[in-house]
């Protein structure tokens, strides 16, 4: 099992035993997983953001941190420091628990913005440097930070450029009635839903080579063409301050080659663009204070931003042509995906 189709469906499959719908989420982390992304988790307390992200850590096979941000931790309790050993006399490097496949920043926003900022390099290189000395973490290496949209005493807002570090921000909703009552079955049946109990169904080589196979995939001139226009008129939009960045943009084509190829696609069409839009630019856009005063939510923002931007043609050659990949047509029209 090695393609990223089998991969999700495997992953899927595995925490379907402890996490009740959210496949929208879980389907942005598997993304997040085979691009080297890292994803924000929002919702109210008690709709399963750490469980979520536990169990898929554990049917991936990834090892796994957890870390309860608090306004009175240092960067130290994160990253790790090296600490004198008197029997010795020497001073031995002690690991942080950023030093994980998975790593969970819970409540993230809880943090001061100088304990939040001991996250930056990980997220964006990959190391961590504990006084002077650069360690490189385990690979792969992903930052789930969960935070709680309704208790905003205490809390230390994430600045921007934390933000953009962050491929995906999803919106883990409260449970339909039908779901909800799937909760409570299982609840009877089982007193707790514990997240480590869920089966590892992927193995390393398995993710290593599901991501060479999303590197892989196809993107037609015209997709590119479209994922420019729609981050170039989040910049233009009279409801935004602050638009896309560039690496939002890396963040469409980077999604969108993985969405296709979970999807057993070899190459990216339109649709695979306007599903990522909301977690790609949700957390990365800024409202004007007009935009704010007028109650429109960034989703609805963005969800304008998408009816404004003429899609290229869905219908794609599968002609092999010189560059070795099928092509979009030169049509503006879009149609559901298949």
């Amino acid at each position: 099992m090695s393609s990223p189709a089998e991969i999700h469906e495997a992953i899927g499959g595995a925490m379907d035993d402890v996490v009740v719908g959210n496949e929208r989420v879980i389907e942005g982390l598997t993304i997040a997983l085979l691009t080297d992304g890292h994803v924000l988790l929002e919702g109210i307390p008690g709709v399963a953001k750490t469980t979520i992200a536990r169990a898929f850590a554990q049917a991936s096979g990834l090892s796994f941190n957890r870390i309860q941000m608090t306004p009175d931790m240092v960067p130290a309790d994160i990253s790790g420091t090296n600490v004198y050993q008197q029997a010795t006399g020497e001073f031995q490097l002690r690991k942080g628990p950023v030093f994980a496949n998975l790593v969970v920043a819970d409540e993230i926003n809880r943090a001061t913005p100088k304990t939040q900022s001991a996250l930056l390099e990980a997220m964006e290189e990959s190391t961590v440097t504990i006084e002077g000395e650069t360690l490189r973490l385990p690979d792969p290496f992903m930052v789930v930070a969960t935070q709680n949209p309704i208790e905003m005493e205490g809390v230390f807002e994430l600045p921007e450029a934390q933000r953009d570090r962050f491929q995906f921000k999803y919106t883990v909703e409260i449970p339909d009635r039908a779901d909800e009552r799937e909760v409570l079955d299982r609840f009877d049946d089982l007193l707790t839903l514990d997240a480590t109990e869920v089966s590892q169904v992927v193995e390393p080589d398995d993710l290593a080579s599901a991501s060479d196979a999303v590197g892989d995939v196809f993107v037609a001139e015209p997709v590119k063409e479209y994922i420019l226009d729609i981050v170039s008129r989040t910049r233009d939009a009279s409801a935004l301050r602050y638009g896309g960045s560039p690496r939002a943009t890396l963040s469409f084509l980077r999604g969108g080659k993985a969405r296709a190829a979970i999807r057993g696609r070899s190459y990216v069409i339109p649709d695979d663009v306007k599903a990522l839009a909301v977690p790609v630019l949700v957390h990365r856009v800024i409202r004007t204070t007009d935009a704010e005063l007028a109650d429109r939510s960034k989703t609805e923002v963005i969800d304008e931003i998408l009816e404004s931007v003429a899609p290229p043609s869905a219908d794609l050659s599968l002609s092999e042509e010189s560059d070795g990949g099928p092509h979009a047509g030169d049509g503006r029209e879009t149609r559901a995906e298949e």
